[in-house]
């Protein structure tokens, strides 16, 4: 590729293109100025509104994209911006739809967390807020990528805020009987910040290892060159080849916490903050899912196509292997876990083999909707587990232990206190153990029918298997909730943290109702061979 091609200056229509990102961060570079003005007696609530404001209005712009698109019927048109290194196309923009509707809902409950007293408040809000918007900016670029150098770019620009947000700590009301407890609790957030930048900089080095050699073996870093040259360099380089992609899955593998990359998820979950562990949970795990997913159907896809190649088939085999691992591994370790942040990690841990089985699942046979069931189970995944968290939060806002740790115990008779919110965690928890009448129910029978449709019957078998166990980890929380006792003293739901909870309940019944009406838009607006291929 020649070097003048490689570098284009971004033009004004380019700007437009990327409004929805740009929003993001032209409001970060306003609230940092405002954070900064305001005195420190005023309530940071004005910056979480206004970051909130900023999410929706990138919303809007990536629906107002769509609509034209389709309007003008564009719809199968991608448009390539910076020499094609940036996509701006459908399959990109209905995942940024989900991320920025995970990320504002983040921010609207803990708007109302924070006025819930002590135990919720962060010392730094202002920079919490902010630091969000260019978080959520950098998973939006990673859906998009249509170069290595891009998808780079996303991923630290996303890592390297939620590293800040990970090391945030809270002001606590300690006890009499707590206070000896305060240098544990205090060193939380800065044990798993330390934790994360560690791992994520393990992640990110060795993604950017298998990328050098993407770029060595092919000449380039733009992932449609890249997958029609690759072919040509198996003969001669094929240790090289598996060498390069063992990387880079195995650093995708820690940035979405899949088996056995996920060690350092439940003790990064339980330091953080809860409404980061929930963006770490489903914001960050869903962008490395939706880059891997292009990555993959753009680079080992057309190899595997190739007469007398096994490469491809042996790497979506890979892939196949660690979205097993990781159900396996996720849902085995919860079973003895009673610390609801460290069950939720592993929960999570579980349910990424989920968001990662339609990628190895590949396009053979009669099985083409890969794209469809990782969205709709993307969708389903973040109403539950933002939900759950959300729940989780309220209830640690009322009971905690003196470490500050939130038990399985704390949920004893939530029934009884909140029963509208034990009503939502039951909602949450049928969806998380996929059964029916929730989004997580037809989320798992998608994938399921795409695994026997693709003859992958052994993972079929895992599925099943595996959501089996996960009803004894599930039900524990039932049990607390319904069948135990331990005063009637009420628990305090803030208004906004309320409105998060049952938004999700109720999308989470809607997809377990209606499946259909997701998938049909969304197999409406997506094109294989426009929105996700990227041809060169």
């Amino acid at each position: 590729m020649a070097y003048e091609r490689t570098l284009q200056a971004m033009t004004w229509a380019d700007a437009g293109h990327m409004a929805p990102e740009l929003i993001l961060i032209a409001m970060m570079a306003v609230l940092i100025m405002l954070d900064l003005l305001l005195p420190r007696r005023v309530d940071r609530s004005l910056i979480g509104w206004l970051s909130l404001a900023s999410l929706l209005g990138s919303f809007v712009s990536v629906v107002w994209r769509i609509q034209h698109q389709a309007d003008q019927s564009l719809a199968s048109e991608a448009l390539g911006l910076l020499n094609d290194n940036y996509r701006i196309d459908d399959f990109g923009a209905m995942f940024k739809l989900l991320l920025l509707t995970a990320a504002a809902l983040i921010v609207l409950w803990s708007l109302g967390a924070m006025k819930q007293g002590s135990s919720g408040q962060l010392v730094h809000q202002g920079e919490y807020y902010y630091l969000m918007l260019p978080a959520t900016a950098g998973a939006m670029l990673m859906t998009s990528t249509g170069d290595l150098i891009t998808l780079y770019t996303g991923l630290e620009l996303l890592s390297i805020s939620t590293y800040v947000l990970v090391g945030l700590r809270a002001r606590r009301a300690l006890t009499a009987q707590a206070a000896s407890s305060e240098e544990k609790v205090s060193a939380k957030p800065a044990e798993a910040a330390f934790k994360y930048v560690v791992t994520g900089g393990i992640s990110s080095a060795f993604i950017l290892f298998g990328m050098s050699y993407l770029y060595g073996l092919t000449g380039s870093t733009h992932v449609g060159e890249i997958g029609s040259s690759l072919p040509q360099a198996v003969e001669s380089f094929r240790g090289l080849i598996y060498l390069a992609f063992f990387f880079m899955a195995a650093g995708f593998g820690i940035k979405i916490a899949a088996a056995p990359f996920h060690a350092w998820a439940p003790d990064v979950y339980e330091g953080a903050p809860t409404p980061v562990s929930a963006f770490l949970a489903v914001v960050s795990k869903t962008a490395a899912a939706v880059a891997l997913f292009r990555l993959f159907y753009n680079v080992v896809f057309p190899e595997s196509l190739s007469n007398g190649s096994t490469i491809g088939h042996d790497l979506f085999r890979a892939v196949l292997a660690v979205a097993a691992c990781a159900m396996i591994v996720g849902t085995l370790s919860a079973l003895r876990q009673h610390n609801m942040k460290r069950l939720l990690a592993l929960s999570g841990v579980a349910n990424a083999g989920y968001l990662i089985a339609p990628i190895g699942l590949s396009f053979y046979g009669v099985h083409s909707n890969n794209a469809a069931e990782l969205f709709f189970y993307a969708a389903a995944y973040l109403c539950m587990n933002i939900g759950a968290f959300a729940v989780l939060s309220i209830v640690a806002g009322s009971r905690r232990d003196a470490d500050g740790s939130v038990q399985l115990r704390s949920f004893e008779g939530l029934y009884h206190r909140a029963p509208w919110t034990a009503g939502a965690m039951i909602i949450f928890v049928l969806s998380l153990a996929g059964l029916p009448i929730s989004g997580g129910f037809f989320g798992k029978l998608f994938v399921m029918m795409g695994a026997a449709s693709s003859h992958a019957y052994w993972l079929v078998a895992i599925m099943a298997g595996t959501s089996v166990i996960s009803y004894y980890v599930y039900f524990g929380i039932v049990r607390q909730m319904f069948m135990r006792s331990s005063g009637d003293e009420p628990v305090h739901v803030p208004a906004a943290s309320g409105i998060v909870v049952w938004l999700c309940a109720a999308a989470t019944l809607v997809l377990g109702v209606y499946p259909n009406g997701l998938l049909h838009w969304f197999e409406h607006v997506f094109s294989v061979v426009g929105d996700l291929l990227i041809l060169r």
